[in-house]
């Protein structure tokens, strides 16, 4: 982070590049292109990885694609705050990002869990079953496709819980249900479930590796899209080129949205409330607690305009921080403490983890340290985004509504 402080300063210190929006919305630009072929590049890692377990299934080979799961979640999760202030991210990104899924509609589930009055295919396991009904209608899903992923699976009836691409349906067939409740564990899927032959487990071991397989595969189409969206002469870069004050507000939203309604509400108080390790993000691996990390430094990095690539390199120009500081100094410097504070409380909820807490532990009735770990990270998320609407009006920018949640605004309606 040194080479980051050091270009931020410099860039601070030149209220030239501080008084230019056109300038700014280059840097945020730069920043998502980067982020989203970071975000590529990892995914085509991950494809190597599930291509290499496929071939030769073993504990060594699965913990590797594994591993390469974890890794692409890093710059993918910084990327988010893109989302909300953005049409062309935000149609797209229920494609690779969507969650809680129905898993049962996917594969092999635990007995009595595949179970959802809401959704009639939450226990379909279509790698069990070649042909099925759907939408009344008769499915031949023999060869399992990308395109039958993307077109007919996912999202199948409008039900959201039909989840059947992105880093979440992956992250399902790497590490199976995680059935440990609230107790320690991840999911414990066995590489057994891709042998060929006599030793498969879990039955269809060639219809489930057909399946990881073509859900990577579109995994990497879909982010060589969004990359291309970012790059130069690409529809979203454009898109907030056209008009500044619009492209400031794009920002603005991303930042405040991803903030309250979408990560210190949706994704942490909510399952706080509920208890409900259901409601953890990536709650097949254990790996929610750097997922909210990431997202909150994405939120840092769009106002601070840097992003630190998985290459080791950095992008960074004339940034929102700029902008609003020459606008009001006190307001900027609120924001960066407040996103210092956000930022080093979800650290915290990663030490903690990694020191043998796990994110579904945290959530367990009576756990008064993961509950502190918790509020303690959705507190600052709150106090930030108070300050970003403060930017809001530094910037003499129109009043922005960001994503709210009923765990925040309405707390007796998550129990109706």
């Amino acid at each position: 982070m040194r080479l980051t402080a050091l270009l931020l300063s410099s860039a601070l210190a030149s209220p030239a590049l501080a008084a230019d929006p056109a300038a700014v919305l280059d840097t945020y630009a730069d920043i998502a292109e980067a982020a989203y072929g970071d975000s590529l590049t990892t995914a085509q890692a991950l494809q190597a990885a599930v291509a290499a377990l496929v071939a030769a299934p073993s504990d060594a080979t699965l913990q590797a694609a594994r591993a390469a799961w974890v890794a692409a979640r890093v710059p993918y999760q910084q990327t988010e705050v893109f989302r909300f202030g953005n049409p062309i991210v935000d149609d797209w990104e229920g494609r690779v990002n969507a969650w809680p899924l129905d898993e049962g509609l996917i594969d092999y589930v635990a007995a009595g869990t595949a179970t959802n009055e809401e959704n009639p295919q939450a226990g379909l396991n279509v790698i069990a079953h070649p042909t099925f009904t759907l939408s009344g209608r008769q499915i031949d899903a023999t060869v399992l496709t990308p395109a039958l992923i993307a077109k007919t699976l996912h999202e199948a009836d409008g039900i959201e819980a039909n989840v059947a691409s992105g880093y979440h349906a992956i992250e399902f067939l790497l590490w199976g249900q995680d059935l440990n409740g609230t107790g320690p564990g991840a999911g414990a899927r066995p590489h057994t479930d891709f042998l060929q032959g006599a030793d498969c487990t879990g039955g269809s071991c060639d219809r489930r590796a057909t399946y990881l397989v073509a859900a990577t595969d579109l995994l990497v189409a879909d982010l060589d899209y969004m990359a291309g969206q970012w790059a130069e002469g690409g529809a979203a870069r454009a898109a907030v080129a056209a008009d500044p004050e619009a492209g400031l507000m794009a920002i603005l939203t991303g930042m405040g949205s991803l903030s309250y309604g979408e990560q210190a509400g949706e994704r942490m108080k909510l399952g706080l409330m509920l208890n409900d390790p259901e409601e953890e993000h990536d709650c097949f691996s254990d790996n929610t607690h750097m997922s909210h990390f990431y997202d909150g430094l994405g939120i840092r990095n769009v106002y601070l305009g840097a992003y630190n690539r998985v290459d080791g390199s950095v992008v960074a120009g004339p940034s929102l921080s700029n902008l609003v500081a020459a606008s009001d100094a006190g307001v900027d410097a609120q924001l960066r403490t407040e996103l210092d504070a956000s930022v080093g409380a979800l650290q915290a909820i990663v030490t903690a983890a990694e020191g043998g807490m796990a994110y579904d532990q945290m959530l367990a009735p009576g756990n008064a340290t993961g509950e502190a770990l918790i509020l303690a990270a959705v507190d600052a998320l709150v106090t930030q985004t108070r300050s970003i609407e403060r930017a809001v009006t530094a910037l003499g920018l129109s009043k922005l509504k960001f994503e709210g949640s009923d765990s925040l605004d309405n707390p007796n309606a998550v129990f109706q």
